[in-house]
C-alpha cells in the first residue's frame, strides 16, 4: 500500500486509529504539545482576529445588500465560525469565551460549526465547551457551507501524504508492506515501485521542483483536496491555516532532502539509526502521531484557484505580535505563554499562518500589523 493509505489506517482507521480512538492526543500527557496546550491566551488572540473579521464580513454583506437591493429587507446578520481539526473542542472554547467577554453581541450572532473525523472526539466537544456549547450548531466529519471564519489550527500536517523518492531512473514512489523475517515474525517495511498515480509527478512538475538522486519528499494531495473544498464552501470571508511548514522552495531543497515524515510518542521524536526499509514512523501503528511538514505553496496555490486572496503568510510569531498589542497588562503567566507561542526555533518559527480572503478584498489585518514574514 501507498505511505498515505497506511497513514489513512493507523491515524484515522475507526477501530484502530491514532486519532480515531482517542479525544484528546496532545498535552502534557500527550505525545506532541500545540500552541492550544499552552493555555487560553492564543485562544483570546484569536478571538480578536475573529472579532475584527467578523466585523468585516458584516459590512461586506451590507455593502453587497445595499447595492443588490438597495430597497429590499435586510437579513440578520450571520457569521459561522468553523473550526477543522476541532478534536475536542479546546480551542473553539478558548475563543468562544473571549468572544464572549470582549463582544456580546458578537457572540449572539456567532454559529459555531466544529469539524472533527475521530467520533471520540466529536462525543467530548460539548462537555470541553460546557457553557459556551449554546453556540454549537453542528459538529460532523465535513465541511459546512459558510460565511464567516474558517481556523484550521495543525490540521494539514497530519493529513495522509505519499512519499517518493528520487532514483538514477527516474522518479520511484515508497510502498509499504509486511515481510516476514528469518524468525518467522512479520514486520512492515518499505520497498519502492512505480508511482500509484501521475498526479505526483505532476505536482512536483508545478512547483518546477526537480529532485536530486537520493532525495526523499512527502507530497501532500490531500492537504491540496481539502484546501478545495474549503474555499468552495466557504461563501464570503477568511481562512486562517496555522500549521509547520514551508514554501515549496525550501521544503524541497538540500535541507530537506531526506524527507520529514517523522512519528511522536511521549514527546519524544523518534530517531537513531535505523534500516532505510523500516523507517520509525512504521513502529507501532495506530499508537504513534505520524506527520510530515505542509507545502504552503501548494495550498496558497490551490486556494487562489478557487478563487481566494492571500492576505498573508508569516511565522507565527508575528502573528502572535501583532495580535497581542493592546493586550490588558498580562500577568506572568500570560507572558510566558506569550513567549512560548512566539519562541524562535519552536512553535514562534516552525509555525506559519497563512490568511486568505473571498469577497473581501485586501484588508489590513491585526494578525498582520507588526510583520509579515516566514524565517
Amino acid at each position: 500500500m501507498t505511505v498515505a493509505a497506511f497513514m489513512e489506517l493507523a491515524l484515522y482507521e475507526p477501530d484502530v486509529g491514532y486519532y480515531a480512538r482517542a479525544a484528546q492526543r496532545s498535552g502534557r500527557a500527550g505525545d506532541f504539545f500545540t500552541s492550544v496546550d499552552v493555555g487560553p491566551i492564543f485562544g483570546e488572540l484569536l478571538a480578536r482576529q475573529v472579532i475584527e473579521m467578523a466585523g468585516l464580513v458584516e459590512s461586506s454583506v451590507i455593502s453587497h445588500q445595499s447595492s443588490v437591493e438597495p430597497r429590499g429587507p435586510r437579513r440578520e446578520p450571520r457569521f459561522d465560525l468553523v473550526e477543522a481539526g476541532a478534536g475536542n473542542g479546546r480551542l473553539s472554547a478558548d475563543i468562544l469565551r473571549a468572544v464572549r467577554r470582549r463582544d456580546a453581541a458578537m457572540y449572539e450572532r456567532l454559529r459555531l460549526h466544529l469539524v472533527e473525523a475521530s467520533a471520540a472526539a466529536r462525543a467530548a466537544q460539548r462537555d470541553v465547551l460546557g457553557e459556551v456549547a449554546d453556540r454549537l450548531v453542528d459538529s460532523s466529519a465535513d465541511l459546512p457551507s459558510f460565511e464567516g471564519v474558517l481556523i484550521a489550527n495543525e490540521l494539514l500536517d497530519a493529513l495522509p501524504v505519499h512519499q517518493v523518492v528520487m532514483r538514477a531512473d527516474g522518479l520511484r514512489e515508497v510502498y509499504v508492506e509486511a515481510r516476514r523475517l528469518k524468525t518467522g515474525d512479520w514486520r512492515l517495511m518499505t520497498t519502492e515501485g512505480a508511482l500509484s498515480t501521475p498526479a505526483l509527478a505532476e505536482y512536483l512538475g508545478r512547483l518546477n521542483v526537480t529532485l536530486e538522486p537520493g532525495w526523499r519528499a512527502e507530497i501532500n494531495l490531500r492537504a491540496v483536496e481539502w484546501m478545495r473544498s474549503a474555499a468552495r464552501r466557504l461563501q464570503r470571508g477568511f481562512l486562517i491555516v496555522i500549521d509547520y511548514g514551508h514554501p515549496a522552495y525550501e521544503l524541497y531543497s538540500p535541507t530537506h532532502s531526506a524527507g520529514t515524515l517523522t512519528t511522536f510518542a511521549g514527546h519524544t521524536m523518534a530517531g537513531g539509526e535505523r534500516p532505510s526499509d523500516a523507517p520509525a514512523w512504521l513502529e507501532d501503528a495506530g499508537d504513534r502521531d505520524i506527520t510530515a511538514h505542509v507545502d504552503f505553496s501548494s495550498v496558497q496555490a490551490a486556494a487562489m484557484d478557487e478563487g481566494l486572496t492571500p492576505l498573508g503568510f508569516l511565522d507565527q510569531t508575528y502573528f502572535v505580535m501583532g495580535l497581542a498589542t493592546g493586550l490588558d497588562s498580562p500577568d506572568l503567566k500570560t507572558r510566558l505563554a506569550l513567549k512560548t507561542l512566539m519562541l524562535p526555533g519552536g512553535l514562534g518559527s516552525s509555525h506559519k499562518v497563512l490568511i486568505l480572503g473571498k469577497e473581501m478584498g485586501s484588508p489590513s489585518l491585526t494578525g498582520c500589523a507588526y510583520r509579515v514574514r516566514v524565517t
